[in-house]
């Protein structure tokens, strides 16, 4: 019963995730997981960390991942302690906005961004400002050049896919100092530069990974923040006071497995590089104006030809697309890359849904 609510959870709009059909076969397009599997290395490690009877479950994970954060630290030209490891990039963002992020001013990020942002505000009750995008849907840095209690965004931007040069990210850490500047690269390993290089030289800078995308790993949970020593403290400080074992033996497993198998993440990520410019073309041609992206999805409208009712269409025929009911972008679509195949059914639907399209 709601009278037994804390406050705060009356005044709170829960993140809203990406439909997981309950069909044997959809054409899920909806929530930007990798069409591809993961290395047949994890797989391997996981059998292997199981061991014949599963005896490993019984005993507590490694609370500081130290394997994991070792291999992803060496991956990335970084020590151990530029690493912290969590359940998700979004429970890393969640103990980002925590130990990092309250501050007297309010925090900066772009009004058409990653919707957690703002439920995360929400919930720790941290003052934001949105930063509108261009009418190109880019970020445009001059823009952050205010007083503020932080900056995040996320570089390629969702869900608009477009990415930021590394020297316009360069610009906004050196002229913000005093604040921490968050870059979620959740999308980065699509074709974005990576500001994981700048660390060492800005110790204001965090940089969000997640597995879940270009390595495949979307079903076990695990993220990553990089950045400066003092930063990665504070987030094990939040950490240790709210769930010292994030990381159970199996995602620290398969991650690190992950991490090892290079080749096959390369591999993978070229795939759906060749997929996206691919269904780009594919869209163009039917007369969608289609966002530049950088990410392992498109942003994507079609003047004349309403984006819900295209959605609601292509999930009669089992396809899945994303449709966000907000401002600026609700006459788009937000289409995920998958394999050739499935991105040639959709392209298929399309055209039979336009041709005979009644707004």
């Amino acid at each position: 019963m709601s009278r037994f609510w804390s406050d705060i959870v009356h005044r709170l709009t829960p993140y809203v995730p990406g439909e997981q059909p309950a069909l044997a076969h959809p054409v899920k397009l909806n929530t930007n997981e990798n069409p591809y599997p993961p290395s047949p290395a994890v797989v391997s490690a996981i059998r292997d960390e199981l061991g014949e009877h599963g005896e490993s479950l019984r005993r507590y994970p490694d609370p500081t991942a130290r394997v994991l954060r070792e291999t992803v630290a060496a991956y990335h030209g970084l020590t151990t302690d530029q690493v912290f490891a969590g359940n998700g990039s979004d429970e890393v963002l969640a103990t980002v906005f925590q130990a990092l992020l309250k501050h007297d001013k309010p925090i900066l990020f772009p009004d058409v961004t990653y919707s957690f942002y703002p439920t995360y505000a929400r919930l720790y009750d941290i003052a934001y400002q949105t930063i509108p995008l261009d009418d190109a849907f880019q970020i445009r840095i001059a823009d952050y050049a205010q007083p503020n209690g932080g900056i995040l965004f996320p570089n390629p931007n969702a869900p608009t896919g477009h990415a930021l040069p590394l020297s316009e990210i360069e610009r906004v850490v050196a002229s913000n100092p005093d604040s921490v500047i968050i870059v979620d690269e959740a999308y980065v390993d699509f074709g974005a530069q990576s500001a994981i290089s700048l660390i060492n030289k800005y110790p204001n800078l965090l940089v969000v990974h997640t597995t879940s995308k270009s390595r495949s790993l979307a079903g076990m949970r695990v993220g990553f923040a990089f950045g400066d020593a003092a930063l990665i403290d504070a987030l094990n400080r939040v950490k240790d006071s709210f769930n010292s074992y994030p990381l159970d033996r199996l995602a620290q497993a398969a991650a690190t497995a992950a991490y090892k198998d290079d080749a096959w993440f390369r591999s993978n990520t070229d795939k759906v590089i060749a997929s996206r410019e691919r269904l780009t073309a594919q869209l163009t041609a039917l007369g969608f104006e289609v966002v530049p992206s950088s990410a392992n999805f498109v942003f994507a409208r079609h003047e004349g030809y309403d984006a819900a009712a295209l959605a609601a269409q292509l999930r009669e025929k089992e396809i899945f697309v994303r449709h966000f009911r907000l401002p600026r972008i609700d006459q788009h679509l937000r289409i995920s890359i998958g394999t050739d195949a499935e991105c040639d059914t959709l392209i298929d639907a399309l055209k039979e849904i336009l041709s005979g399209y009644v707004g």
